[in-house]
């Protein structure tokens, strides 16, 4: 199998063939379907056409990836607090599946930079690099199967690039810090909760939007209002750069 990708990775650019390397050192296998992997890295932004002038992009493995993340990750945090309740399992869960988390892990594993999308990364509110690792897992189960998709999601990412002890002890109630953030600086905040009209998967059941002065800087959904409202506040509190400022 090893010899038959080689082969195949011949007649690739120099540039694909950087990008088919790299991601075998970080998911520890070779693609198999190579396009699924081209795919999970056009964002709609930089959406192109196949022959019959459908656009291309990553938003439906994005779609299948956080169904497939959210269950991994759930059962993950299941096994691995067998002491805990209910809530503190959601958090965890919350904690390790939000856009502004999943970018970071994006950065620190050096995915990012192969992402293609026409908009820039401070954009507001993007969170380009976390829909991008969604789809990732998303073209990693359709290539190789639930298994091994898990195996990345459990042994390659949070083994290797996540300090459980450090997620637990960090100081989730973002809606508060939020709010304490515009009292501290005169800036008026506000949270737009409904219902998903249209919601990746049956479990996330509530989207809210936060504006800074009008300005959108955060979104979330959750299968509860106050779940949609704490991962909009976290991916806002991002956007602000809040956790640099506030640690220096």
């Amino acid at each position: 199998m090893i010899t038959s990708f080689y082969h195949r990775i011949k007649l690739f650019s120099n540039k694909r063939k950087e990008f088919y390397l790299f991601l075998k050192d970080v998911l520890g296998f070779y693609p198999g379907n190579t396009r699924l992997y081209d795919i999970a890295f056009i964002h709609k932004s930089a959406s192109i056409t196949d022959s019959m002038g459908n656009y291309i992009n990553n938003e439906r493995l994005e779609y299948l990836g956080d169904a497939i993340l959210g269950a991994v990750v759930a059962e993950f945090v299941y096994k691995r607090f067998p002491q805990r309740g209910e809530g503190f399992l959601t958090q965890m869960r919350s904690k390790l599946v939000n856009r502004a988390f999943l970018s970071d892990l994006m950065k620190e594993t050096g995915l990012e930079r192969f992402v293609k999308s026409r908009r820039f990364r401070n954009t507001v509110s993007t969170s380009i690099d976390g829909d991008a690792l969604e789809a990732l897992i998303g073209a990693i189960y359709l290539d190789k199967g639930f298994e091994k998709t898990r195996y990345v999601i459990i042994k390659r990412i949070i083994n290797e690039h996540v300090d459980l002890n450090l997620v637990e002890e960090q100081d989730s109630n973002y809606k508060s810090q939020l709010i304490e953030w515009g009292q501290k600086f005169k800036q008026e905040i506000n949270f737009e909760t409904s219902e998903d009209e249209t919601p990746k998967n049956k479990l996330s059941n509530f989207l809210t939007i936060i504006k800074v002065e009008n300005d959108e800087k955060g979104r979330g959904s959750g299968v509860s209002k106050k779940e949609s409202q704490q991962n909009a506040a976290e991916e806002a509190l991002k956007n602000i750069d809040y956790f640099n400022t506030t640690q220096e």
